[in-house]
């Protein structure tokens, strides 16, 4: 393997025009990204084509080539250690020096992204404790007790997994605040501080009042009637207030003198961050969060069958845009608001879809020893909730299998809504989305037909399509077996391929 991960990361190197030419370097959970200083010296069908790569792209002006998870932590490693003295692979670095060449959308995008990145193992954590404890409490799974009941020893066990997951929950506006702070520049501690403000115990329990149990406390603010309701479930303002606390603990640190900046410049932020946030941020940010949950509300009850499949049938084009790193948020809201996130289903269906295509895809090149390769690497990753590997790597590369995947998830989603399947948490898909799966209405036989149905169609729609493109993909299918062949020494093997 040490092997395997020189001889690739000397395939980069030589890909994108010497290692001279990349200005930064880093990665997330499938891909190795680069910074090029000058992105015409780059050779893209060599990128695609390096040892133990699943494919490559570019976005934003940043070369993103997919490992899969895992492999991509091994293969930035080897990386670093072949090119230490020559490569920065500061984060916070590469985002700044990318971010001049992206539009103002992308910006957008890739900072959400980076926010829910960072917290993202917590909410992980949570949704996983909340599905066991789900798991363990719900009646009528394994007959008419549920499992605590049938195993009264496990009840404090069970207790403590129920406060572990409802604690992240609660105080998840302060994780999200503390990130976003750290994310647009300014000191963590204070986006952690403003956070402890949003869930204060003095204020008014913000689903109390909602629900009228409770009665929050008016106060004469400047002439204006405030209400002092925390922030519980707030996770788009907190992500806003994050960004003004940011960005005022930058103005400060910068205005103030030396000799007082220490004690005045966290004081301002925080008391000018607070006037914001229950003045401007809060009530704005409330309309906003909302919004967006009574429109998929909307969508779900108006819309009914066809909302789930429109949703389920675009869910992964949305994942090439990268507009699918808003989608925490959005659930977090939701899962807030009512209790449950019946998206989450929705996009772990479309995800296994793209899975199922890509395994038709595979059927239709058995022969293709790379796309056997890059297919079964790339719908492991998709079991685990990770679909970049599909779809950069088969579905999109070929496009018949990326409309198959598509068809497969919106019949997937249509199942959904039949089956009224939800979850009772977000941030996992795949096989892990199977432990935050609601268990109502016999959730988890549902979850598995759907994903099987899913996968299935995701196949057969494939394999259908692919007739249409039998000329395009038998031609793909000579040229790599060609390739193996040796063709330059070899005649035998060329006439071969070429019958095959």
């Amino acid at each position: 393997m040490e092997k395997d991960l020189k001889k690739t990361v000397a395939e980069i190197a030589e890909a994108v025009g010497g290692v001279e030419n990349i200005e930064k370097v880093t990665h997330c959970a499938t891909r190795l990204r680069l910074v090029l200083k000058d992105n015409s010296a780059m050779n893209l069908e060599e990128a695609e084509n390096v040892s133990l790569a699943k494919g490559a792209f570019v976005a934003g002006d940043q070369l993103q080539i997919i490992f899969g998870a895992g492999l991509v932590n091994q293969v930035y490693a080897e990386f670093l250690k072949s090119f230490n003295q020559t490569i920065d692979d500061t984060q916070p670095q590469v985002t700044q020096s990318n971010k001049k060449k992206q539009n103002p959308i992308q910006s957008f995008i890739k900072s959400i992204s980076d926010v829910f990145i960072e917290i993202m193992p917590s909410i992980l954590a949570a949704a996983l404790l909340m599905g066991l404890t789900s798991l363990l409490s719900t009646k009528g799974l394994f007959g008419s007790e549920s499992i605590v009941e049938m195993l009264p020893q496990i009840a404090g066990l069970n207790r403590i997994i129920s406060i572990a997951s409802s604690g992240i929950f609660t105080f998840l506006p302060m994780i999200v605040a503390y990130s976003a702070t750290k994310r647009f520049g300014g000191r963590p501690a204070l986006g952690l501080a403003i956070g402890a403000i949003m869930v204060h115990p003095n204020l008014g329990d913000a689903f109390q009042v909602a629900s009228g149990s409770a009665s929050a406390e008016l106060v004469d603010l400047f002439g204006l009637n405030v209400e002092l309701v925390g922030f519980q479930g707030g996770i788009i303002i907190a992500l806003m207030i994050g960004f003004v606390v940011a960005k005022l603990d930058n103005f400060f640190n910068r205005v103030l003198p030396d000799i007082i900046k220490f004690v005045l410049s966290p004081m301002l932020t925080i008391l000018i961050s607070s006037l914001l946030l229950f003045i401007v941020i809060g009530p704005l940010g409330r309309a906003l969060g909302d919004g967006l949950t009574n429109s998929l509300l909307w969508m779900a009850e108006h819309l009914g069958i066809f909302g789930y499949m429109i949703f389920a049938g675009v869910q992964q084009i949305i994942v090439i845009t990268g507009l699918h790193h808003t989608f925490g948020a959005i659930e977090g809201q939701l899962l807030s608001n009512t209790g449950r996130d019946f998206l989450n289903p929705l996009m772990s269906v479309a995800l296994v879809a793209q899975g199922g295509a890509v395994l038709g895809y595979m059927l239709l090149n058995r022969k293709n020893k790379k796309i056997r390769e890059i297919s079964i690497s790339a719908f492991t990753s998709v079991l685990f909730g990770i679909s970049e590997p599909a779809l950069f790597g088969v579905t999109l590369k070929y496009k018949f299998p990326l409309v198959a995947g598509c068809l497969a998830g919106a019949v997937g989603g249509a199942y959904v809504h039949l089956s009224k399947l939800t979850a009772v948490g977000y941030g996992t898909t795949g096989l892990p989305g199977f432990t935050i799966v609601d268990p109502a209405n016999q959730g988890y036989l549902h979850f598995a037909i759907s994903h099987l149905l899913a996968i299935g169609l995701g196949i057969t729609f494939t394999l259908i399509l692919g007739k249409f493109y039998n000329k395009g993909t038998n031609r793909d299918v000579i040229t790599e077996e060609a390739r193996e062949a040796d063709i330059e020494n070899d005649a035998e093997a060329i006439i071969k391929a070429v019958e095959e």
